[in-house]
């Protein structure tokens, strides 16, 4: 594991050359990934245990990038032997040597070569013999995963898994030639750290104490002109705005009139005309008046259902948000301060000398927060320290999600009809896949005819309804026979098409993105999907649809 990034300060001032130990090897190992989760992301990784239910060639390679990365155990569940069509598709099988031999544990032994710290294991059942076992066979995983099971199966295993909000969230992942589709099942799902876009204010509008005292302290008009070009643009906007107030009543620029003089005050501060920190200070002027407000994004979590229920029983992160509404009710009336600065131009002095007042200030705030939660029923004691400092840190980034039980939109017609106007062809991609999934257990393969799923689709669908395009060329994509029966002469895009078909390009692209779904769910961090993601590898589109 890593520490966090070292500040500016830490990182620029020392004196002395500091000799520090070379970093170990899962350190050098994970370099990259710590730099996107960190160390709390990785360590949620490491304690992770995860459930594949098929060893097929998108399973695998699902598998693969999340065995890379170092999730603590995996567990393939499959029953199946490895056939031709396996050896031909799937990357972690050994070709014709693994033919006739379980599957699981082919694909077992060769994924656990990828990341020695990785416990994997084969377990050689049928789906069926977990599902008859009910909640407490899954109670132990963190997250499972299933592709291409059976649609009776996969009702049972969602209705299981929807049964109890503490077991694990379920991905399920569809599969037909080049066209895909995967969503989450979870019921509730919070996110502290979900790295948004928008980096935390730095609250120019309303400087802290410390701040704007130091910004008055400076005497622009007689400091030597290589100090001058060094000051930080946050503090030239403090310090121009101070003055202007004081010569407008105290009141900041509202008209346009007004803020182009006071961008004029700005470049009237300087002292040379290359001088790059006053025109950073012009490029960001707005930062000093408009006001900072809480964002609506995590205004809107204040009137969450999770704090009108509040229970000593309920999730820290609920207790938390509940300390941060109080927190945003007392003046200033804003998130707590972010000791993060961004690049400016400034030499080293100058922006250390800012972080330091940031970083005090940051902690005053903290600490302020930390009272508020020891006064409420959970106290800071009844939620890591380490979850309390992430908590403050990210706070501009908070977010709650929750989803539904798997099939929920197709047993809602109306919301299946509203999807296909809103969504076309993702929509569309989704009921083929979803009928093709009925029809499979209810007749034979080669059954399967554009008449057979287009009648399914419209069965889902409220009376009357007309199929876009969309719908009838991605039914298109999927109604043939099996391999069986196709020749050595047939047409390859007809042998792509079959509902089977898990074709090793479409599994490596889903084990990307499924995986990478997979991780948000796992570390917390970031926003993973919240509907149906539908592929069509076709056309070269990814869409969601919203459930």
């Amino acid at each position: 594991m890593t520490s966090d990034s070292q500040d500016i300060e830490s990182a620029t001032t020392a004196m002395s050359p500091v000799i520090t130990d070379a970093p170990d090897s899962k350190t050098r190992r994970y370099d990259r990934q710590l730099r996107l989760w960190a160390a709390s992301g990785q360590s949620a990784l490491e304690s992770s245990r995860i459930l594949v239910l098929s060893g097929t060639a998108t399973s695998t390679s699902i598998l693969k990038n999340l065995v890379l990365p170092g999730i603590g155990h995996f567990t393939i569940l499959d029953d199946a032997k490895v056939s031709n069509e396996d050896a031909g598709n799937n990357f972690f099988l050994e070709g014709p040597e693994s033919i006739g031999k379980p599957r699981a544990s082919e694909a077992v032994r060769l994924l656990r070569e990828l990341n020695e710290s990785v416990d994997g294991a084969a377990e050689l059942s049928d789906i069926s013999s977990a599902i008859a076992k009910g909640a407490s066979y899954f109670a132990d995983y963190s997250l499972v995963i299933a592709h291409n099971i059976p649609y009776s199966q996969l009702n049972q295993l969602s209705e299981i898994l929807w049964s109890d909000v503490t077991l694990p969230h379920l991905i399920i992942v569809r599969s037909a030639g080049f066209l895909a589709e995967f969503s989450i099942q979870f019921h509730e799902h919070t996110i502290i750290e979900s790295h948004p876009e928008m980096p935390p204010s730095l609250r120019l509008d309303k400087p802290f104490p410390a701040l704007l005292e130091h910004a008055r302290s400076l005497d622009f008009e007689n400091m030597d002109v290589t100090d001058h070009g060094h000051i930080p643009y946050a503090v030239i906007l403090v310090r121009a705005m101070d003055d202007w107030k004081a010569k407008n009543g105290g009141k900041a620029p509202t008209t346009t009139a007004e803020r182009d003089a006071f961008k004029k005050s700005i470049y009237a501060m300087k002292k040379k005309s290359d001088e790059e920190n006053f025109d950073e200070a012009v490029t960001q002027f707005r930062r000093a008046f408009v006001e900072t407000k809480v964002p609506m994004d995590v205004a809107d979590l204040f009137q969450d259902q999770g704090l009108t229920s509040l229970t000593p029983q309920s999730s820290p992160f609920f207790h938390l948000l509940a300390a941060l509404r109080e927190f945003c009710s007392r003046p200033p009336h804003t998130l707590p301060l972010s000791a993060a600065l961004p690049d400016m131009k400034a030499d080293t002095k100058n922006y250390v000398h800012l972080q330091k007042l940031y970083k005090t200030q940051s902690e005053k705030e903290k600490d302020e927060f930390k009272e508020i939660l020891a006064q409420s029923g959970i106290g800071v004691a009844g939620v890591e320290m380490g979850m309390v400092d992430d908590f403050v840190k990210n706070c501009h980034g908070l977010r709650i999600l929750r989803g539904k039980r798997w099939g929920a939109l197709d047993a809602n017609p109306t919301a299946l009809a509203s999807a296909l106007l809103s969504s076309p062809r993702e929509a569309a991609t989704h009921l083929a896949l979803s009928s093709v999934s009925v029809l499979l257990e209810q007749t034979p393969q080669k059954a399967i005819t554009t008449e057979a799923v287009t009648a399914h689709v419209l069965n889902l669908l409220p009376k009357g309804t007309e199929l876009p395009s969309e719908v009838e060329e991605a039914l298109g994509e999927v109604h043939v026979p099996s391999h069986s029966h196709l020749d050595e002469s047939a047409d390859l895009t007809v042998s792509v098409r079959s509902p089977t078909a898990d074709l090793p390009n479409t599994a490596a692209f889903l084990g990307g993105i499924v995986a990478q779904e997979a991780i948000k769910m796992i570390t917390k961090q970031y926003v993973p999907v919240n509907g149906i993601c539908a592929i069509d590898l076709i056309g070269c589109t990814t869409g969601i649809v919203r459930v």
